[in-house]
């Protein structure tokens, strides 16, 4: 029995020396990841020193992409609202056309129909306020019942009601109900511009019939075109209503122009980016919707936590500062780099607080150097 206890306990001891070094050498293998040591030598070599991030106020720039855009109250989509046969428009894409202006001519057999039913309820509701104001007289003077006179009223107030309907459904497709008799009755209606502006878009095609809720053409008033600009979401913070901004189209990037910014968007989609608009001081000639533009937006006075230049270390296409954890140890910490002025970067970091924690803030690439020629010998 002494020989198998003995034999059990030299496989027990054998086990227990490979868990431990399977151990260490999990241990090991995570360190080199992201950690490093250095000697005391390395470390007074490297020349490295420590600090933390410091907040400080900058003035920069930031650099953006963007596209020509359109205000929704200057975009007009025309439509014809009690349906029709095209049959004639003269309207190109690109066209310009005036305010009040003929840009497309209906006709259908319910127009004429419309016309006419408008026309005949004002006749009978003639007829029926001469009846109503006979009977409200012999009302008054006892002649006939209450009832005859009630209705004489209700069929005079039920009339108006279909008159003024009649009147309003002329107004919508542009006929003047004042103006309308049976010897102007008309098979079709002219359709005008809403707008000054010029053709973005024509769906329709003559003969074509459209109903009311089809789209005929998209105009487009270019009054008040302005600058959209997508601005990512580390930057959006700095981004303020009434900062300026320098705009340039890729076909002449050597023309600026000046505007401001009127409004940033409260929600980011999901490429992680957010919307500016701005607004032209001088809006450019020849200006049109969706021109894709580089612009340089002024930040002042913008607070933001900073490291000095030599702190950040770039790897992989990545960026990356080192976080000091013990005696000459080391961690890399991935950051955001954001505005650089006076040899200071700002740094921000998605997982983890900055202000708290000590940092390598000059030759950190020593560090990076090191790591890397011990991932080597590994």
């Amino acid at each position: 029995m002494s020989k198998i206890h003995l034999y059990i306990a030299f496989i027990i001891l054998l086990a227990s020396c490979s868990s431990k070094k399977q151990a260490e050498a999990g241990t090991k293998e995570t360190v080199a990841e992201d950690m490093v040591t250095l000697t005391d030598a390395q470390l007074k070599n490297a020349g490295i020193e420590t600090g933390t991030v410091q907040e400080q106020t900058m003035n920069s720039s930031l650099k953006v992409n963007g596209m020509v855009d359109v205000p929704p109250q200057n975009l007009v989509s025309v439509s014809f609202p009690l349906g029709g046969y095209l049959r004639s428009t003269k309207l190109m894409p690109g066209m310009h056309v005036n305010r009040g202006e003929v840009i497309a001519v209906i006709e259908d057999q319910a127009l004429i129909q419309l016309q006419q039913d408008y026309l005949v309820a004002v006749a009978k509701l003639g007829f029926l306020q001469q009846e109503f104001e006979r009977q409200k007289m012999l009302n008054e003077n006892k002649v006939n019942a209450d009832k005859v006179y009630q209705q004489a009223e209700a069929d005079y107030n039920s009339q108006k009601v279909f008159v003024k309907g009649f009147s309003e459904k002329l107004h919508l497709i542009g006929i003047s109900p004042a103006r309308l008799t049976e010897s102007n009755i008309s098979r079709s209606v002219t359709v005008h511009s809403p707008i000054n502006g010029f053709v973005s878009k024509v769906n329709v095609n003559i003969g074509k019939y459209v109903t009311a809720t089809d789209v005929l053409f998209e105009l487009i008033n270019p009054d008040d075109m302005h600058a959209m600009l997508t601005v990512f979401e580390k930057d959006i913070t700095k981004v303020k209503i009434g900062q300026k901004v320098q705009v340039s189209f890729v076909d002449d990037p050597g023309a600026v122009y000046e505007c401001e910014v009127i409004l940033v968007t409260k929600n980011v989609d999901e490429s992680r980016s957010a919307l500016v608009h701005c607004h032209f001081e001088k809006q450019p000639k020849n200006l049109l919707p969706g021109m894709f533009l580089n612009a340089t937006i002024s930040i002042s006075n913008a607070k933001v936590l900073t490291l000095p230049e030599d702190a950040i270390v770039r790897f992989e296409n990545k960026q990356y500062v080192y976080e000091i954890t013990g005696k000459n140890e080391f961690r890399m910490l991935e950051v955001a780099t954001g505005m650089v002025e006076n040899g200071r970067v700002e740094v921000s970091s998605s997982t983890e607080g900055l202000a708290d924690k000590t940092l390598v803030v000059k030759n950190a690439y020593a560090i990076l150097s090191k790591m890397k020629n011990t991932a080597e010998e590994e």
